[in-house]
Parts: structure tokens; C-alpha cells; sequence
């Protein structure tokens, strides 16, 4: 039984990474169907904007948290996550846990140029791995049943999903199922990182939830001004959390798969 927060009306698993993976791979062994998403600041603005959106993250089995926002969030509202789970950190896990068990993978995501490198750097650091298919993610909507079967008969195991939000979370809510896939992650840019078209911020920056500053420094036309709203969104979404009165009937913040 999962422990669970509840943070701005969105129910996020209280796992750790090692957690993670662990029912991941669980998950695939029992042949169960497990749906991650992922929140980081800039999601959970966006999720009380785009009504699509939420429903297709909270309809995942799994919902972690992918922002150190979120996290220090948690802790300040008392509502503790144990760590962040960082969607690409979660990807590279399973990629070699997969190598390891002889479990096969498929990408869909990114331009098709990115995709070939970053194939090219998967093959380069997971050598044993199986690689059941992969596709760009440039496609319109019409195609997504024709791709999900594609998937289906690929026989994967596990689907990465390199693109961004919300296409990432509306094709997994919407076809997520008919793939056949035991476990579904969206990892966003990791296609972009893995084939060293984007440089991913260093330990440093991600240690003081700076990623996004550095993610903005690299494009700051397409990324300074989106970042910057919604962080200050997310933090008057967490300062009017923190002074809404608490409930002289208190129920736990903590909640557990199962209930409603």
C-alpha cells in the first residue's frame, strides 16, 4: 500500500527513487499496467489552467515528483515527499534495469534526428538492451491509434514517451491501454539530453532547484518568460495554501491507494 500527499488538489505518490524503480520492475514482472507522471512547478500551474491536463496526470497509476519546487512545497505545507524522483534520472534507471533483465523498450518522442542519436547513445550505454521499436513524435492526433498499435505488436515491455506536455500525458490517458505496454513514462526532454542536444544543469544547480534557470540560460526567447510566470505562480500557490485556515476537523494529509 502506496503512501500519498495531496498537494494543490493533486494526489502525488510518496516514493523514494529506489521505491520507484522497484515497483516499476514489479509491475512488468506481475504484468501489470503502471502509468507514471510526472509534476514539477510549471506542471501544476498549467494542470489548474488546462482541465485535459489534470485529469490525464491524475489518471497515472503513479504520479511523482519531478520538481525540487515540489518537494521543498511539501515539506513547507507539511505534506512531505521523501525526495524528488526526476523524471530523466528514473528513465536512465529503468534503461539499464530493463538492459539488466533482458526487458525490451520502446521510444516514441522527439525529431527524428534527435531520436537517431539519442538511439545511437543508448546503444553506446546499454549495449544488452532490447530495443522493441521507436518513432519521431511529430504526428498528428489522427495517427495515435495506428502508433499505439504499432507498439502493441512491437511486443515492448516499456514505453518512453520523449515529448513534451500535454501531448505526452493526453496520448498516454487516451491510448496508454492499447499499446499493451506494462509501463508507460513520459520523460519529456530526455530524448533532447540522452542525444547531447540539450545539456542537462549540473548537480549543483538541480541540489538548489535552479534546473529551470539553467534550462532558460540555454533558451531564453522560447523558455525565460514561461518559466518566470510560472514560478511565480507556483509560489503564490503555495504561499495561499500556507495561510488557508487549517480545519478544526482535521483529516491526514496522508492518503493511501484505494481510497477515495
Amino acid at each position: 500500500m502506496t503512501t500519498r500527499q495531496n498537494l494543490f488538489g493533486v494526489t502525488l505518490d510518496a516514493l523514494t527513487m529506489d521505491q520507484t524503480v522497484t515497483r516499476c520492475l514489479d509491475a512488468v514482472r506481475t504484468g501489470e499496467r503502471l502509468e507514471i507522471g510526472v509534476v514539477n512547478a510549471a506542471k501544476l500551474v498549467n494542470m489548474r489552467r488546462d482541465p485535459a491536463l489534470a485529469r490525464a496526470v491524475s489518471g497515472c497509476d503513479l504520479v511523482l515528483a519531478d520538481g525540487q519546487a515540489v518537494v521543498w512545497a511539501g515539506r513547507l505545507l507539511r505534506r512531505p515527499l521523501p525526495e524528488r524522483v526526476a523524471g530523466i534520472d528514473l528513465f536512465m534507471r529503468l534503461l539499464a534495469e530493463a538492459e539488466r533483465e533482458g526487458l525490451s523498450v520502446y521510444f516514441l518522442g522527439a525529431r527524428q534526428d534527435v531520436l537517431e542519436k539519442m538511439l545511437r547513445q543508448v546503444a553506446t550505454r546499454f549495449p544488452g538492451l532490447r530495443v522493441a521499436g521507436s518513432r519521431n513524435g511529430y504526428f498528428d492526433d489522427d495517427r495515435q491509434p495506428e502508433i499505439a498499435d504499432a507498439i502493441a505488436a512491437s511486443g515492448a515491455h516499456m514505453l518512453f514517451l520523449g515529448m513534451t506536455s500535454p501531448k505526452k500525458e493526453i496520448f498516454t490517458a487516451g491510448y496508454g491501454e492499447r499499446t499493451r505496454v506494462a509501463l508507460v513514462h513520459g520523460v519529456g526532454g530526455s530524448f533532447d539530453i540522452l542525444a547531447g542536444v540539450t545539456r542537462r544543469a549540473p548537480e549543483r544547480w538541480q541540489r538548489l532547484g535552479l534546473e529551470w534557470l539553467y534550462r532558460a540560460l540555454q533558451e531564453p526567447r522560447r523558455l525565460g518568460r514561461r518559466y518566470l510566470t510560472t514560478n511565480v505562480s507556483f509560489a503564490l500557490m503555495t504561499a495561499r495554501e500556507l495561510l488557508r485556515p487549517v480545519p478544526t476537523v482535521g483529516t491526514a494529509s496522508t492518503v493511501t491507494r484505494g481510497e477515495s
